[in-house]
């Protein structure tokens, strides 16, 4: 194999285009200086684009999960009863992160795969009166599951309760209006759709969930929303920000404005089509009904008597393809694709062609091209 050629499909941290690169490498500036501030603002106009907010979007320097302890310890003081909607492995984080907080969690398991049941939380709520807040995820990142955000909102906003939203694999590549469905924290981070490496969480706030945050008597420090809304006022950050991170986000955000966000989901939804169609070529199958398919990651099972982590080594050690494994009670039994943020089309097309050389090496009874051609046939718009 060809030393350093690496294709890079998981999801996150997900490949980063070179002029963004480029604009993390520009000379360091202050954090405290007007360059800052101009840089500061200059986001803040763009990333509200993408949650579709009018509200304040906060850039903490921490990972996605220091982005789901900011919504949590803003909101939840211990005792608080929590509602929290869980369809995989980041559904149950963002459980462990409030019962850390000392939150009496009421949890409900959709299953591993499956999303969310609109008629479950309807009766949860109904009946449950007296919730603070509600933990959804919009995209599932272990199953490649979907949820349906609008939909839960809808039915939040009838409620006192606030609505948290994991965004994190999903903002950015998949459309989210934050306001128009009743979205009160919507989190995301820098390495998924955003095109970035680790290390910055995007959080925005709406004005519901300002009145609760401003109660809130459980602490927090370096995690203090209205600390970093102070800073904010004055185009700041409340403590040292990642600098060459937010001149990375200016230049990736202005890579999703020129395209065009309508455009931005459109090629997503479009890359997911084509994987789907070429997994089922091949006889495999997708984890998530076509319903709730995420438009980001591809969660494929494994065929009967080949493990899953098998193929993703040969993958790695002769192809130099990355693909992700199977977490928690999906371990070893499914692979994922991800075609997130900085994908195209040519990424599936490799992708898809390093996945039949792997079945076929493996004795899986594999007919080559079968899945190129799939995902090919989508892309010319004849698979329709």
């Amino acid at each position: 194999m060809m030393q350093d050629k690496q294709y890079l499909m998981i999801p996150g941290p997900t490949p980063v285009p070179p002029s963004v690169v480029a604009a993390m490498s520009r000379p360091m500036i202050g954090h405290r200086s007007e360059d800052f501030a101009a840089l500061h603002r200059r986001i803040q106009e763009k990333i509200r684009q993408v949650f579709q907010t009018k509200e304040d979007v906060f850039i903490l320097t921490n990972s996605g999960t220091g982005g789901l302890e900011t919504a949590i310890a803003n909101v939840v003081s211990p005792g608080d009863r929590v509602l929290a909607l869980i369809t995989g492995n980041f559904g149950e984080r963002f459980t462990k992160i409030a019962r850390a907080y000392g939150a009496e969690v009421d949890e409900v398991s959709f299953g591993w795969g499956k999303d969310v049941d609109l008629s479950v939380v309807r009766e949860k709520l109904a009946g449950n009166p007296g919730y603070k807040a509600v933990l959804a995820t919009q995209n599932e990142t272990s199953t490649g599951v979907l949820n349906d955000i609008a939909g839960i909102g809808a039915l939040v906003a009838e409620t006192p309760a606030l609505l948290l939203v994991d965004g994190v694999s999903g903002v950015g590549g998949i459309e989210i209006r934050m306001d128009e469905w009743h979205v009160d924290i919507l989190v995301t981070a820098s390495q998924k759709a955003m095109m970035l490496p680790p290390g910055l969480a995007m959080i925005g706030v709406s004005s519901r969930a300002w009145e609760v945050i401003e109660k809130n008597r459980a602490p927090r420090f370096y995690f203090s929303l209205p600390a970093a809304r102070k800073s904010l006022e004055k185009w700041n950050t409340a403590y040292t920000p990642n600098v060459a991170l937010f001149q990375g986000l200016d230049a990736a955000l202005d890579m999703m404005m020129n395209e065009g966000m309508e455009n931005v989901y459109a090629r997503h939804r479009l890359l997911a089509r084509a994987v789907r169609a070429a997994v089922r070529a091949l006889g495999l199958e997708p984890l998530a009904a076509d319903h709730c398919a995420s438009p980001t990651v591809t969660a494929v099972r494994s065929p009967e008597g080949l493990g899953a982590d098998d193929i993703r080594k040969v993958l790695k050690e002769e192809l130099g393809i990355t693909f992700a494994g199977g977490q928690g009670i999906l371990k070893g039994k499914i692979f994922r694709i991800a075609h997130m943020g900085f994908a195209g089309k040519m990424d599936v097309i490799l992708g898809i062609g390093g996945l039949e050389m792997a079945l076929a090496r493996l004795g899986y009874p594999v007919e080559l091209g079968a899945g190129v051609r799939a995902a090919q046939e989508v892309f010319l718009g004849r698979n329709e």
